[in-house]
């Protein structure tokens, strides 16, 4: 089912990319925009943790520079009966982390120190464990490659407006640049707050604590919307690869995450479910209050 929403997306964006280049080139300028869309498909398909990690300057590690963090991940993993993926860390201070990767066999998972630096060990856990939720619902792919023709349709959008030839409508012209890209961030804004409740509550089965993740979720909201992430705010669409928005989430139609708030509600519901006790009841309070120490340091390592 997954992937055939996943087809069925990309056909729909690619179908928008086409009809962009019939409108501003005829049946040549289709054609063109068809090679240009299957190329960027193909191209992401293959290389989305490529692009995603060198974006982000990140570094991967292994159990002789990172063992906490990477026996974390790899216990992890063999509870949520996944490859272990690739260990990532960025050294910035915004507190954030994602995944990616084509498949599970090419998952990749990546933490910043930031993150590293207000979060305790189960929380840290918590975190890792919805990354390996994405990775197992084959979040990233789609993500990362909805992103990127999101992005070109945006590029060609207005680059068709400038080059436009001389039958074109200039009216359909106005229309196409203005409505083809906010098409295109609807549908991408969309699937990401949709999956980001699934890798929630797969995160929290992975991980068998709910509230560790609620916590988590807390203390990161806070910590980005203090911080701002330095590649987000280059290109905005990598936002949508986070576990928390640069700025904080709400579920509007321009927010690339649901409402932090809403997604705690959603995981002390699933505590209750499971019949677990509520030693922590978090919330998203204003800045200011105390940090808890972080088990790991800013390398993964115990502290």
């Amino acid at each position: 089912m997954n992937g055939m929403k996943t087809l069925m997306l990309l056909s729909a964006l690619s179908a928008l990319f086409m009809g962009l280049g019939y409108m501003f080139g005829g049946p040549g300028g289709a054609a063109i925009a068809l090679a240009v869309a299957a190329g960027l498909n193909l191209f992401t398909f293959w290389n989305a943790d490529r692009i995603v990690l060198r974006m982000h300057n990140a570094c991967e590690v292994d159990a002789r520079c990172a063992p906490e963090l990477v026996g974390i991940v790899r216990r992890l993993a063999e509870r949520a009966g996944l490859p272990v993926p690739r260990v990532y860390l960025i050294d910035s201070p915004h507190p954030n982390a994602f995944a990616t990767g084509r498949d599970p066999a090419h998952g990749a998972v990546a933490a910043t120190t930031g993150l590293l630096a207000i979060l305790d060990r189960e929380e840290v856990a918590a975190v890792l464990a919805h990354e390996l939720g994405h990775i197992r619902n084959r979040d990233t792919l789609i993500m990362t490659m909805t992103a990127t023709i999101a992005g070109a349709i945006s590029m060609l959008a207005n680059f068709g407006f400038f080059f436009r030839g001389e039958r074109a409508n200039p009216l359909a012209m106005i229309a196409a640049m203005l409505l083809a890209p906010f098409a295109a961030m609807i549908v991408q804004l969309a699937l990401s707050r949709t999956r980001e409740y699934g890798a929630d509550r797969a995160g929290a089965e992975i991980c068998g604590n709910p509230r560790a993740l609620a916590s988590a979720l807390a203390k990161l909201h806070r910590g980005a919307a203090r911080i701002p992430g330095p590649v987000s705010a280059r290109n905005p669409a990598a936002a949508a690869l986070y576990i928390v928005p640069g700025g904080g989430g709400r579920d509007s139609l321009f927010s690339t995450h649901p409402d932090t708030a809403n997604r705690i509600a959603q995981l002390q519901l699933m505590a209750e479910t499971m019949g677990l006790a509520a030693p922590r009841r978090p919330s998203v309070p204003a800045s200011g209050r105390r940090r808890s120490a972080s088990a790991l340091d800013p390398h993964g390592r115990r502290r």
